[in-house]
C-alpha cells in the first residue's frame, strides 16, 4: 500500500510539475494569499475597521507581486524602498482628493512616471506598479488627510507581513527555482515520450490526435528549455556550471524533438518533415501505415517505455543493476552492431532512442556530478568519455549588446506618453460615467498597456478583459448575494480569488480578469457599498478603458502590429543568420564561436515574434487568409530554429567527437543558405529591395562523392547534411508567403 501511495503521489507531482514548470504560479499564488493571510490576521487583532482590512490586504497583494527580482537581497532593496513609494502615493492621493483638476493631472503624470520607470528594470517596473497600485487604492477605499494616520499603519503592516512570507514563509531562491525546473523539463520529456508512444501505436483515424499531441509535448519542452535559460545565470553556481547545464538542456531538447521527427519517419514511405512537428493542424502524411507488428515493434515500444523510465526516475534513485542495465540497452543503440534487423527508417529510430539515453545522462551528470559508473558497459563507456570531452571544451563568453533606441523611439517612453495620453481619455469618459468610479477606466486603460507592444496586442487584451468583466460581474452579483456581510466567508473566498487569479494570469487573461471583477464585488460587499449597478458600471467603466487605451495607441506614436511583426521578424533572420553562419563556418574548419549563445537568442527571439503575432492568429480574426499565413510563418521559423539548433549543437562536439570531422565543402552549402535568409531579411525590411532566391539542387547531391559506389560520409556528417538540406528547404519554403521572388527554374 505504502509503495503504491508513494507511486500515486510521484505521479500527482510529475503532473503538476509539468503543467506548472517551477511551480512558478503555484509559489506565486501562495506567497500572495499567504501575505494577505498573514496580514488580515495582524490586522484582525489590532482590531482594525473592514476599510482598513481591504487596504491591507490590498497593499499586501501589490508589495507581494510587484517584486519580480530573482535574487533575494534584490528583492529586499526593493522591498524596503517600496514602503515609503507606498506612503508617498496615499498621501498624495488623500491630499489631493477634493482637487479635482489638481488630483487629475498628478494621476496622469503618476502614471506616465510608473510606465517610464520600467526603462529602470525590474526594480524600477515594482516600484512604479507600487505607487501606480496604492494611488488607486487609496481612490478605492477613499482616503482622506484624517485616515492617513490608520492607514500609514496598515501599509506598513502589510509589507512587513509580504516580507515575512517572502523570506520566511514561502521562500523562493533561484537555485531552488532552477532545480524545480529541471525537474519541469524531466516531467515534460517524459510526457513527450509517452505521446511518440502513441504515435507508434496510433491507427489511421488516430493519427492526426496523436501527432498534435506530440506537437503540444514538443512546444512545451521547448517552452521550460527557454525558462530555464533565462534563470540559468542566478541558479547555477558559476559561469562554467550555467553554460554545461544550457549545453546538455540544449541536447536533450534536440534529442526528444527528433526522435518524434525519426517516429513519424517510421510510419511513412517517405521522410517526415520536420514542418509537420511545428504547424498546428498541418496534414498528417499521406502516405502513413501503421507499423508491422512483428517483434522489432514490439522491441521500439519497450525502448521507448524504458526511456521514459529512465527520464523520470528521480535522482539518487538510479542506483541499481536494473536501472543499469536498461541505461546501457539504450546506450547501445548508438552503436551499429547493436541495432535490430529492421528497416533503415525503423534503425533510425533505435538510435533516436540511444542519442536520447544519452542526453539524459549527460544531463544528470551536469546537474547532479560523477555517477555511479560500476555497471557501465563499453557503449556506455565511450558515452561518458564523450560528455568528458565536451565538458572540457565548453568555454564562457561575453554576449555583445544591441545598441539601445533613444528618445521616444524607446518603447518604454513611447509606452509611457501613450498611457498617459489614454489615461487622460479615460479620466474625462469615466468623469461622464460616474464621479464617484471614474478610477476603474484609468486602471483598465494602464492594464491593457503592460507588457504589450502593438496596437493589436492592445485590443486583443481589452477585449479579453472586457470578456473577463463581464463573467465576473455575474459571479459577483451571484456571489454578493449568497455572501451577504459575512466578513470572513467573503474574505475567504477574497484569498481563493486572488490564489486562481494568481494561477490562471500567466494561461488566460480572461480567467485571470474574471477573478479579479468576481473578488472585486466580494470587496464592494465588505465596504457596504455593493449593488448590481456598481458592478454594471465597471463593465462600463472597463470597456471605456480599453477603449480609450485602443484610441491613444492607435494615434500617438502607433506601432502597427504589421510594423511590429516585421521588425520581430527581420530579428529572428538575423539570429538564424548568425547561428546558421557560425555553425557551418565551424563545421568546415573554421575558428570556434559561441554558439549555444547565438541559439539561445535565436529561441528568445522566436519567441518574442510568436507573441506578437497572437493578434494576427487570435481565432476572432475576420482576416483568415493573414492567421493562415502568420502561423504557417511561424511554423516555418520554428522548423529552421530546431535545424540550426542541432547544427550548432552539432558543431560544438567538432573539437572532441572522433565521428565528426571539418569538412571544408560545407561553407559552400551553407552560404546558400545564408544568402536566402539575407534576401528574404532584406526584403522583410524594404519591400522594394532587389534580391532573388538561389534555387537548385540539394545540397546532399552537391556534395556527394561522384564516384558510384563510395561511401558517401559518416553517420554523424550524413546527418548534418540532412539537417542542412531540411533548413535549405525550410528557408526557401518562407520567401513564397512573404512574398520574395524565386526564379523559376530551369528548364
Amino acid at each position: 500500500m505504502r509503495a503504491a501511495g508513494r507511486a500515486a503521489w510521484a505521479r500527482v507531482r510529475y503532473r503538476v510539475a509539468a503543467s506548472d514548470p517551477g511551480l512558478l504560479r503555484l509559489t506565486a499564488g501562495l506567497r500572495t494569499v499567504a501575505s494577505i493571510a498573514l496580514t488580515l490576521t495582524v490586522l484582525s487583532l489590532l482590531h482594525a475597521s473592514v476599510p482598513h482590512l481591504v487596504a491591507g490586504a490590498m497593499s499586501a497583494m501589490v508589495s507581494t507581486f510587484a517584486i519580480r527580482e530573482k535574487q533575494r537581497a534584490g528583492q529586499a532593496v526593493t522591498l524596503a524602498l517600496g514602503l515609503p513609494v507606498a506612503l508617498a502615493s496615499v498621501s498624495l492621493s488623500a491630499l489631493l482628493n477634493s482637487r479635482v483638476v489638481a488630483g487629475d493631472v498628478f494621476f496622469v503624470l503618476l502614471i506616465f512616471g510608473a510606465v517610464y520607470s520600467r526603462r529602470f528594470g525590474d526594480r524600477g517596473t515594482a516600484l512604479g506598479l507600487i505607487g501606480f497600485q496604492i494611488y488607486f487604492l487609496s481612490l478605492f477605499i477613499g482616503a482622506t488627510v484624517s485616515t492617513l494616520p490608520r492607514l500609514y499603519g496598515v501599509i506598513g503592516v502589510a509589507f512587513v507581513c509580504s516580507a515575512l512570507v517572502r523570506f520566511a514563509l514561502v521562500p523562493e531562491t533561484p537555485t531552488g527555482t532552477l532545480d524545480r525546473l529541471r525537474r519541469a523539463f524531466r516531467a515534460r520529456f517524459a510526457q513527450l515520450v509517452t505521446a511518440q508512444l502513441a504515435l507508434l501505436d496510433a491507427g489511421p483515424d488516430d493519427m492526426e490526435k496523436a501527432l498534435d499531441h506530440v506537437r503540444e509535448g514538443t512546444a512545451r519542452l521547448h517552452e521550460t528549455a527557454l525558462l530555464i535559460q533565462g534563470r540559468l545565470e542566478d541558479g547555477t553556481s558559476d559561469e562554467a556550471v550555467a553554460r554545461l547545464v544550457q549545453r546538455r538542456i540544449a541536447d536533450a531538447e534536440i534529442a526528444a524533438e527528433r526522435l518524434g521527427l525519426l517516429l513519424l519517419t517510421a510510419r511513412s514511405a517517405e521522410r517526415g518533415h520536420t514542418l509537420t512537428l511545428h504547424l498546428p493542424g498541418a496534414p498528417v502524411p499521406s502516405t502513413g501505415r501503421l507499423p508491422v507488428r512483428d517483434g522489432t515493434t514490439d522491441t521500439l515500444r519497450r525502448e521507448l517505455e524504458a526511456l521514459r523510465l529512465l527520464v523520470l526516475r528521480p535522482v539518487g534513485a538510479d542506483s541499481g543493476t536494473g536501472l543499469a542495465q536498461v541505461r546501457n540497452r539504450l546506450l547501445g543503440y548508438r552503436e551499429e552492431e547493436n541495432l535490430p534487423s529492421a528497416s533503415d527508417a525503423v534503425q533510425d529510430v533505435f538510435r533516436g532512442i540511444g542519442e536520447a539515453a544519452r542526453a539524459v545522462l549527460g544531463l544528470r551528470i551536469a546537474v547532479d556530478g560523477p555517477q555511479d559508473e560500476s555497471e557501465d558497459t563499453p557503449a556506455t563507456t565511450r558515452s561518458r568519455e564523450e560528455l568528458d570531452a565536451e565538458d572540457v571544451a565548453i568555454a564562457s563568453s561575453e554576449e555583445a549588446e544591441d545598441a539601445e533606441r533613444t528618445g521616444l523611439r524607446r518603447p518604454t517612453t513611447r509606452a509611457a506618453v501613450q498611457v498617459a495620453v489614454g489615461s487622460s481619455l479615460a479620466i474625462i469618459g469615466g468623469e461622464f460615467l460616474s464621479s464617484q468610479r471614474w478610477y476603474w477606466a484609468v486602471l483598465t486603460c494602464w492594464i491593457v498597456f503592460l507588457n504589450t507592444s502593438s496596437t493589436g496586442e492592445i485590443l486583443v487584451k481589452g477585449y479579453r478583459r472586457l470578456l473577463g468583466t463581464v463573467l465576473g460581474v455575474v459571479a459577483g452579483i451571484g456571489l454578493a448575494g449568497l455572501v451577504g456581510h459575512h466578513t470572513w466567508t467573503a474574505f475567504a473566498l477574497v484569498l481563493l480569488f486572488i490564489f486562481a487569479m494568481f494561477y490562471t494570469a500567466p494561461l488566460s487573461y480572461t480567467l485571470m480578469s474574471f477573478f479579479v471583477t468576481a473578488m472585486l464585488g466580494l470587496l464592494y460587499t465588505l465596504l457596504h457599498t455593493y449593488s448590481a449597478s456598481v458592478l454594471v458600471l465597471r463593465v462600463e467603466e472597463t470597456a471605456l478603458g480599453a477603449a480609450c487605451g485602443v484610441v491613444a495607441a492607435a494615434l500617438v506614436l502607433p506601432v502597427h502590429t504589421d510594423r511590429r511583426t516585421n521588425e520581430l521578424l527581420g530579428t529572428v533572420l538575423a539570429r538564424l543568420t548568425d547561428v546558421t553562419e557560425a555553425a557551418v563556418d565551424q563545421l568546415s574548419g573554421g575558428a570556434p564561436a559561441e554558439l549555444l549563445d547565438k541559439a539561445r537568442d535565436l529561441d528568445q527571439a522566436l519567441a518574442d515574434l510568436s507573441a506578437s503575432t497572437q493578434p494576427l492568429t487570435h481565432p476572432i480574426t475576420p482576416l483568415r487568409a493573414r492567421r493562415d499565413t502568420a502561423r504557417f510563418v511561424v511554423a516555418l521559423l520554428e522548423t529552421c530554429a530546431y535545424h540550426a539548433r542541432y547544427l550548432a549543437a552539432t558543431a560544438e562536439l567538432l573539437p572532441t567527437h572522433p565521428s565528426i570531422a571539418a569538412d571544408p565543402r560545407l561553407r559552400e552549402a551553407g552560404h546558400r543558405i545564408v544568402h536566402n535568409i539575407g534576401v528574404i531579411g532584406a526584403h522583410v525590411a524594404d519591400g522594394d529591395a532587389v534580391g532573388l532566391i538561389e534555387t537548385g539542387p540539394s545540397i546532399a547531391s552537391l556534395l556527394r562523392p561522384g564516384t558510384p559506389g563510395t561511401p558517401r560520409y559518416g553517420r554523424v556528417t550524413d546527418r548534418v547534411l540532412r539537417h542542412l538540406q531540411r533548413l535549405d528547404e525550410a528557408v526557401v519554403g518562407l520567401a513564397r508567403p512573404l512574398g520574395v521572388p524565386i526564379p523559376a527554374p530551369a528548364k
